[in-house]
């Protein structure tokens, strides 16, 4: 099942996924100036409506929600709960667990620390309840997209699942509460900034305006907030309506500036050097081939077969393109590419997956860990220049030493 959300709505989708009690996972995507949460591009508003691409993931279990995901800052939200036991969220730490890469990134982490007793199982269940309450708030928000339900096996381990009857009804009540802050407060994204704080004696608590202060940086958003204050969204922001209204606080655009899926750009590379790519293969084969290549283009290029080891040297190559092939033993390219994506160093670099496979599931996959592209194998040498070319321009070709190897031996080898 696949359609656009002006023909069905998410509600409608997830009503049919009720009735039939399917078990697969619902993908959800929004492109552009397409209102997201809570229909917040009003053309009378002065909030910008540039907004980048969002998606979400909704996994079912015989008719109920396992668990629902916004792809773009999973893991950034799933810190914001942790706060309230304490927790951090820890680079090396989530990279110890496999589902954490290749489901959803705060999914797996949440498993992470429950399996080294850090979380209660309880409180692991509160977390993806909120978790997905949040989603869903923004999908029945959500008027135009596009959506593809696939049927297949559970994301598993399950913690708990949810009855999708009573979210809808509570949602939706909610997003009907929400448009009377309409046109001040249109997005639970958007940004608290602090205004005239003695505009509004008394109507606000004292003791509530100076903890706010805190947060009126320009820098947080209500949503945010709502979270550590472990409020919802509705209850939060009704508090703050007649400080808004006043001048007390102001309300910015959202910060569009986190993405765990890079919206492909040509990433510019110093004039000094060629662009240095990495190839991650365990085919020797093909990582010779696709070097030699690369190398003929004037590209500075290194190969390495040992996806272990790679994560290690990466840091210190410092590329400027990652391919990356998907199957290999001890660590895949969606375990690889997830866990690049959690450093700031890796955050907005192309990173490109090799797959012999061409399907919704494996490009659901790869956007899910942050992948910019992908190559079905095999791919001859013009499919390759042209996309390195795309993320991150032409080669130098005057520095590099002539490839021993003919176009038409080059585009055999690839095929293989």
């Amino acid at each position: 099942m696949q359609g656009h959300l002006h023909e069905i709505d998410v509600r409608s989708i997830l009503q049919l996924v009720e009735i039939g009690q399917r078990t697969g996972e619902l993908f959800v995507e929004a492109f552009g100036n397409t209102a997201s949460s809570s229909g917040w591009s009003d053309r009378n508003t002065k909030v910008s409506t540039s907004t980048p691409h969002h998606s979400w993931f909704v996994f079912f279990l015989n008719g109920q929600i396992i668990h629902a995901t916004h792809l773009e800052s999973g893991i950034k939200r799933l810190q914001d709960y942790l706060q309230r036991y304490h927790l951090a969220v820890d680079g090396d730490f989530l990279s110890q667990s496999a589902l954490a890469s290749v489901h959803a990134p705060e999914y797996g982490y949440l498993w992470t620390l429950l399996e080294n007793g850090l979380l209660t199982p309880a409180q692991g269940r509160s977390i993806i309840r909120s978790l997905t309450y949040e989603t869903l708030f923004d999908l029945l928000s959500l008027h135009q997209g596009t959506f593809v339900f696939e049927m297949g096996s559970p994301l598993a381990p399950q913690l708990t699942t949810l009855e999708i009857s009573p979210m809808i009804l509570t949602i939706m009540k909610q997003i009907q509460e929400w448009k009377q802050f309409h046109p001040l407060i249109q997005s639970p994204d958007q940004r608290l900034a602090e205004g005239n704080l003695s505009a509004l004696p008394g109507q606000v608590p004292s003791e509530t305006l100076k903890v706010l202060e805190k947060w009126a940086d320009g820098s947080h958003s209500l949503r945010r907030i709502a979270r550590y204050f472990n409020s919802d969204i509705l209850t939060l922001t009704r508090t703050l309506y007649p400080a808004v209204k006043a001048g007390v606080f102001h309300v910015l655009p959202p910060d569009t500036s986190f993405s765990l899926s890079p919206v492909p750009t040509l990433i510019p590379v110093e004039d000094d050097r060629p662009p240095r790519i990495v190839c991650i293969d365990d085919s020797a084969p093909l990582r010779k081939t696709v070097e030699s290549q690369l190398n003929y283009w004037g590209y500075e290029v290194t190969s390495l077969g040992n996806p272990l080891k790679a994560l290690s040297l990466l840091f210190e190559l410092k590329p400027d393109l990652i391919l990356c092939d998907i199957a290999m033993p001890t660590l895949n390219g969606y375990e690889l590419c997830g866990m690049l994506r959690q450093s700031t160093a890796f955050r907005q670099i192309p990173i490109v997956m090799l797959t012999g496979k061409e399907g919704f599931t494996d490009r659901m996959l790869a956007r899910m860990v942050g992948a910019t592209d992908y190559l079905t194998k095999p791919f001859g040498p013009q499919e390759l220049m042209m996309l390195v070319e795309k993320y991150v321009g032409p080669g130098h070709a005057d520095r590099c030493e002539p490839d021993t190897l003919l176009r038409a031996d080059l585009k055999e080898q690839l095929g293989n």
